[in-house]
């Protein structure tokens, strides 16, 4: 959000009558808040930016947002309804031509086409050049945490699944989206990255084997800390309780940030994340002890088994 696109922003906050601005940025944008705060300042808002790290619209500046009338939260499409919250996401363009590089991988059947919100815009684009060459791309329509057509998050793949195709098409940067789509549906992936133009086809299997050592690992645990968020978009305290009655062990935590720091302070022998779910998947190797997901505490608790492995989505 630059000068170009300060004019439509200005018109979103008068129409609201505010006059007190907080401002949030993810890390890749955090450069831009100072000319983002000089554009508005001039424009007769009095305003303060977020300098706490985000993760995502689950993670929304509340506390910066006591002191203004509006946050203004970049990047990033809602995951749920915030009166006093605007939404700006980030678009990142590229040339849908790259397309043509995942066509080899496509077989011959509907495939789901899906990708992030920085290049939702073109999922227009993509799907009229996909179809231009005999490829039946299946577009869902957005709902709750994904409220755009073809989104997917890192904790919610709904499109991928409400397309009802036997194979997906993921158009975006790094790995995660993709092997959770994959676990998350059963049905064959291939990635695309639209800008370096690399291709594959992906699978959750070497996920599934580190998790299953991860699971091995907690049997061993004496004392078991159960992780609430309380970020306003990973809340999800009725789920803790529900898990924390499956083991005498278990003691539910609330935490704002989870860290490798703070998980050694507190001492437990394993976790069980129901915060961010890819913190158990991601960062597992920067954590001092086991960090499960709800489903895989469950399969070390003997009420889900193995074949039952699920990918932790937040609905």
């Amino acid at each position: 959000m630059l000068s170009d696109d300060t004019s439509d922003l200005i018109r979103q906050l008068r129409e609201r009558g505010a006059q007190k601005v907080a401002l949030q940025f993810p890390a890749g944008l955090k450069r831009r808040a100072a000319l983002c705060a000089s554009l508005l300042r001039d424009s007769g808002f009095d305003v303060v930016i977020s300098g706490d790290a985000c993760y995502g619209a689950c993670d929304l500046a509340l506390d910066t947002l006591a002191s203004a009338d509006v946050l203004v939260h970049f990047g990033h499409a809602p995951v749920d309804e915030q009166e006093r919250v605007i939404f700006l996401p980030w678009k990142v363009s590229f040339d849908v031509a790259v397309l043509e590089n995942a066509i080899p991988l496509l077989k011959g059947e509907p495939t789901a086409l899906v990708t992030t919100v920085q290049h939702v815009h073109l999922i227009p684009a993509m799907e009229a050049f996909l179809k231009e060459r005999g490829i039946d791309a299946r577009v869902a329509d957005g709902s709750g945490r994904t409220p755009l057509r073809g989104q997917v998050l890192g904790c919610c793949f709904t499109t991928a699944k409400e397309s009802g195709a036997g194979q997906v098409l993921f158009v975006g940067t790094g790995l995660f989206h993709p092997i959770g789509i994959a676990l998350s549906t059963g049905a064959r992936v291939v990635a695309l990255d639209p800008l370096t133009g690399t291709v594959q086809e992906v699978s959750g299997d070497a996920l599934l084997r580190r998790r299953f050592a991860v699971i091995e690992k907690a049997r061993g645990a004496k004392s078991i800390g159960i992780i609430v968020s309380t970020k306003s978009g990973q809340h999800r305290m009725n789920l803790a309780r529900r898990l924390a009655v499956l083991s005498p062990l278990a003691v539910i935590v609330t935490m704002k940030d989870v860290s490798p720091d703070e998980l050694l302070n507190l001492g437990f022998g394993c976790y069980v994340n129901t915060a961010c779910p890819r913190l158990a998947y991601d960062d597992q190797v920067r954590f001092p002890v086991p960090v499960l997901s709800p489903q895989e505490f469950e399969i070390l608790c003997g009420t889900r088994s193995w074949d039952q492995y699920a990918i932790d989505e937040i609905p």
